[in-house]
């Protein structure tokens, strides 16, 4: 199943979001309602609450007095916290039976207020923010809540600013118009994006990447979204990747590319990387068929020795391509190296997009990027891999090690995962070895 998660600032018009996704055929968790019925009478939650703050929290039929509970809760974070560590849970199990019953190929949109102050973004294979600018809000908060405008500030300075909540979306709905053009916006999402990324997702499906090479310029946003990936995908496979890198063009701060973001998943051998295949494509990802190696470059001319295996997104919204890499091998090095390189030498980035822009001319007519990643083979061995080495001999640069023995494993476990990622990192390495559309960017 696709799983979304939804938030929003008081007053953005999520609600009305969840509303139209509802009506469209989601299965809704949303979790203020399950917040009220977790503390319903009769319920563990309420006992607890009454037990934390007391008989008065009560009303005399028996059932939560909201209202009281909430001036007792309201600005003070020690209080509230007591009352989230009761609530939360209970959400958060009732939520999860939801989930477990909605139907194999189902979209799940879990409305969760405090998705981003609770760090849950990495649970989902998307993340919806709806957004309206804060006078927006503070106007509808006086009309249909008949709040004052300190009152509708302090209700807005207790959520998560609205910068935190933007840098955590993958898609952002603005609702600063007309509830009918955010109901058009709702329902552009669910027919383009989240519909064909549910069926693709059930069929273990990359999502279709047809036409020609496209270069985008350079876009800073590039490395948050990369960003976000990698944590998610850390959540998948904590123990069984070693490193996670954003490599390929989209990394390198400046350096337009084709709008694909590539991530290298660093593995003790290929054997992890199968194993973890099927994580991977419940993630998002599916494998790449036939895709077994990188071109190999002269310096190690042995096919052997640059194996290797791809994914790609099944989301139509963001391509992705996952480099999956044994440690230390030609392959991962060369991505990382090279990434690093055009990091640091403005000449060999502008020689790069040069080499881009005359292949991608070439080939703007063709139905895929097959042809675009084969003629670029020729400026990565004859161009770049003399003049990288070079570098690499001058400035002394090593690629990182990591620890190989098991208790190492268990610390990065217990540490998160994945032995740290290091989500600013970028490169474009070599092309994939055959196959339409895999072609790093």
């Amino acid at each position: 199943m696709l799983k979304i998660g939804l938030t929003g600032g008081i007053a953005s018009g999520k609600s009305m979001v969840a509303s139209r996704l509802r009506e469209l055929g989601a299965v809704l968790v949303d979790a203020d309602a399950l917040a009220r019925e977790v503390v319903e009478p009769g319920t563990p939650g309420l006992a607890s609450v009454a037990a934390a703050f007391g008989a008065a929290t009560l009303t005399p039929d028996g059932r939560l007095d909201r209202a009281r509970l909430g001036a007792l809760v309201f600005g003070d974070p020690e209080r509230l916290a007591v009352l989230n560590g009761i609530v939360h849970p209970l959400v958060r199990e009732r939520a999860a039976a939801i989930v477990a019953a909605a139907p194999a190929g189902a979209v799940v949109v879990q409305d969760i207020p405090l998705l981003v102050e609770t760090g849950q973004g990495k649970n989902f294979h998307l993340v919806v923010v709806v957004d309206a600018p804060d006078d927006v809000r503070i106007q509808r908060m006086a009309e249909h809540r008949n709040m004052s405008a300190e009152q509708a500030r302090a209700r807005m300075n207790a959520q998560a600013g609205r910068e935190d909540r933007l840098a955590a979306a993958d898609v952002v709905l603005e609702n600063s118009g007309t509830p009918e053009e955010l109901r058009h916006a709702v329902d552009a999402l669910w027919e383009q994006r989240l519909t064909p990324f549910a069926v693709n997702l059930k069929e273990q499906r990359i999502a279709p990447r047809t036409g020609g090479p496209v270069l985008a310029p350079a876009d800073p946003a590039w490395a948050a979204q990369a960003g976000r990936l990698m944590a998610r995908l850390q959540a998948v496979v904590p123990r069984d990747v070693l490193a996670m890198d954003h490599i390929g063009s989209t990394a390198v701060p400046g350096l337009d590319a084709k709008d694909v973001i590539d991530l290298q998943l660093s593995v003790r051998d290929l054997d992890a990387a199968d194993r973890i295949a099927p994580l991977l494509a419940d993630a998002g990802f599916p494998r790449w068929p036939g895709i077994i190696a990188d071109n190999p470059k002269p310096a190690h001319p042995d096919l052997a020795d640059w194996g290797k295996r791809l994914h790609g997104n099944a989301d139509p919204g963001r391509p992705v391509n996952l480099h999956l890499r044994a440690a230390g091998s030609p392959g991962w090095r060369y991505a990382l190296c090279f990434r690093d390189w055009l990091r640091a030498d403005a000449a060999a980035r502008t020689d790069y997009v040069a080499e881009k822009k005359r292949v991608a001319g070439l080939h703007e007519t063709d139905r895929s990027t097959a042809r675009y990643a084969a003629d670029k083979e020729g400026w990565f061995t004859d161009y770049a891999a003399p003049r990288m080495e070079a570098w690499v001999q001058r400035t002394g640069w090593e690629p990182p090690s990591y620890p190989d023995d098991e208790r190492a494993d268990d610390e990065r476990a217990d540490d998160g995962g994945a032995g740290g990622s290091r989500s600013g990192s970028v490169n474009d390495a070599t092309g994939s070895a055959v196959s339409p559309g895999t072609a790093q960017s």
